[in-house]
């Protein structure tokens, strides 16, 4: 029981989809994973519901996916509910591995769904102010502009309009990384062109409009260094992943060419360290537990998709994963190692920034990715010979990192 794959993916449109609602959501991504798979609904052992933000968006605080999966006839068997801010998708991920890999179902299902776009612009950003610690949240703040304080914001910088409370978090990241590394705005903008451009070719995109480098710095402000194509857009959206084990695989004569291998799933939290620290992140210390457990290296990936909430999170986190030294990150963009055809191609898919970031589907909307791009059917996005793929999923703040980070490695 200890192999377990992914025999089925299936993932909605991210977007604005004020007319579409979570129940529609679900279904459309689980029946596309089930027909990924050869499967059906009567297969499924256990069931794994990532979600976010139904509660403060609709009310709804429990048993959210027991009523989205009733509704498209999914019942009479184990639903667990999940909440770990944006890593919920890939927490209910490695619970369904887990479930598989103990032997108490066969398949299991992981499905992250999320409704989140509103008219109400405030309610909607503010689904992101609990996730860090309501009770020191001046305190956060102060410590986050004290880290940035060595890079001051230039004039008409600074949007005065609502954004998410994280866009603040990830400016005071730049500006830290750009004091003591030099990393520069023009580098990160190379980030968010990167991903525009490779968004272009995903169909199930929020956004598919490329930008030039000049295109995203020239663009309205949210924080600086921060412009608005360099952020991730709050989004709607589900994404679901079928699991199975090696008799799973066999008692249900899957095909075992298009099943891809999990090689390592690991969920790290957070640590009190000093800033300075930036070995100790959160998400280091995952990548070194799920490299040493599938027996690879950074040097072995083929290809990766990265928590890029901001295009300054995805430099963070490739240096996070190994893939460069620490404060190369910036660099190694800029000279296009990171694109589709460089040395590791990262978001492919067009990451948060372009792809959409529903909070509770987004980890497993990143495995959607890479399985199809393992299985060589990626399309123009393509990444040839893939064959090793690790995915980067980080949640909430505590401290001066995420409040937890998922590293998940896979390969064909």
């Amino acid at each position: 029981m200890d192999n377990v794959y992914v025999v089925g993916v299936g993932m909605t449109q991210f977007g604005r989809m004020l007319d579409t609602d979570i129940k529609t959501m679900t279904r459309e991504a689980v029946d596309a994973a089930l027909a990924d798979a050869g499967l059906g609904a009567k297969d499924i052992g256990a069931t794994f519901f990532a979600n976010a933000s139904q509660g403060h968006m609709e009310g709804q605080h429990m048993i959210r996916g027991e009523i989205a999966l009733r509704s498209m006839g999914v019942g009479g068997i184990p639903v667990f509910n999940i909440e770990n801010a944006c890593a919920s998708g890939s927490a209910a991920l490695n619970l369904a591995i887990s479930y598989v890999k103990a032997g108490e179902s066969d398949v299991a299902l992981a499905i992250g769904a999320e409704k989140m776009y509103s008219r109400d612009r405030e309610r909607m950003f503010a689904v992101f102010d609990s996730a860090w610690d309501v009770h020191r949240d001046k305190e956060i703040r102060d410590r986050l502009i004290e880290l940035g304080k060595s890079v001051y914001p230039p004039p008409g910088t600074m949007s005065d309009k609502p954004y998410s409370v994280f866009m603040d978090v990830y400016a005071a990241f730049s500006r830290y990384h750009m004091a003591r590394f030099g990393t520069t705005q023009r580098q990160i903008a190379a980030v968010s062109a990167k991903n525009h451009r490779h968004s272009v070719e995903n169909p199930l995109s929020q956004y598919r409009a490329a930008y030039t480098v000049d295109e995203v710095l020239a663009a309205a402000p949210i924080a600086y260094p921060l412009t608005v194509p360099m952020c991730s857009p709050v989004s709607d959206g589900a994404a679901a992943a079928l699991v199975t084990n090696e008799e799973g695989l066999k008692r249900l004569r899957l095909d075992r060419a298009r099943a891809i291998r999990v090689l390592a799933s690991v969920v790290q939290t957070g640590s009190d360290r000093n800033a300075s620290e930036v070995e100790k992140h959160c998400t280091a210390l995952a990548a070194a537990r799920a490299y040493e457990k599938a027996g690879v290296g950074p040097g072995d990936i083929s290809v990766a998709e990265v928590h890029d909430a901001t295009a300054m999170g995805e430099i963070i986190q490739i240096e996070n994963l190994g893939f460069c030294a620490f404060g190369d990150g910036g660099a190694i963009c800029e000279r296009g190692e990171t694109s589709i055809g460089g040395r590791l191609p990262v978001n492919p898919s067009g990451g948060l920034e372009s792809k959409g970031h529903p909070v509770g589907a987004t980890g497993l909307g990143q495995v959607h990715e890479l399985v199809v791009q393992l299985r060589g059917e990626a399309g123009p996005r393509q990444v040839e010979g893939a064959r090793l793929a690790i995915a980067e999923n980080g949640g909430g703040l505590h401290g001066i990192e995420e409040a937890v980070a998922c590293v998940t490695i896979l390969g064909r």
